[in-house]
This record gives C-alpha cells, structure tokens and sequence, in this order.
C-alpha cells in the first residue's frame, strides 16, 4: 500500500480549531472538557485553541456563576489571505443552517451572532 493512501484517511478539512468554534456556537456553555471528548482531542488542546480564538477576537469569554459561556464575534474575518474577505459568520452559516428545525428556520444561532 502506497503512503499517500496510507495517509488519506487521516485528514479532514476543518482543523480543530474550526471544531472547537463551532461547537462553542451551538452550545455556549458547554464545559471545554465536553467539547474534548466530542471532538476526540485533549481537554489541555481545547483550552489552548480557545485561548487562541479568544486573543484573535473571534469569542470573548464570560464567567456565568461557576461556568463560562462564550459568545462569538461573527463578523471577524478568516484568518488565511485567501479567505480573508470572508467573516468567520460565513463559515458557522454553512455548518449551523443544517440543524434548524422548522420552529428555528428563521432565527439566527445566538452565539453566532454579532455582540
């Protein structure tokens, strides 16, 4: 078997980053260590992804009681430049639109949208 077929099983086109946001704008108050073992990575990784996204500007954090929640800046842009005219609001559209229900169809995710 050749190494690229080897390896073809083992890459996806979302990077945990992009997980973790996504998961944090369906639920912003899952506990980061619920996002981990969704995702299949390390409670530490997740920490230091969301760190990542809070210093870039895409989530700020709030302390709520015991338990944070995290609210998402949709309108800053992606990262790479070739993306970056594209709002990171873009990007949670196209994977959050598929869980509406008929009751949700119209409402915007909350955490996905601008503060």
């Amino acid at each position: 078997m050749s190494s690229s077929v080897a390896r073809g099983d083992q890459w996806t086109f979302l990077t945990n980053h992009a997980r973790v946001l996504l998961w944090l704008a369906r639920d912003p108050e899952v506990r980061l260590r619920d996002v981990a073992a969704g995702i299949g990575i390390t409670e530490r990784s997740v920490q230091i992804i969301v760190a990542d996204l809070e210093a870039a500007g895409y989530l700020t954090r709030t302390r709520v009681g015991r338990r944070n929640r995290y609210t998402i800046d949709s309108s800053v842009s992606l990262r790479h430049p070739l993306e970056a005219d594209h709002p990171v609001g873009d990007l949670l559209g196209a994977f959050l639109h598929r869980e509406d229900t008929p009751e949700s169809a119209g409402a915007e995710p909350e955490a996905a949208s601008a503060p």
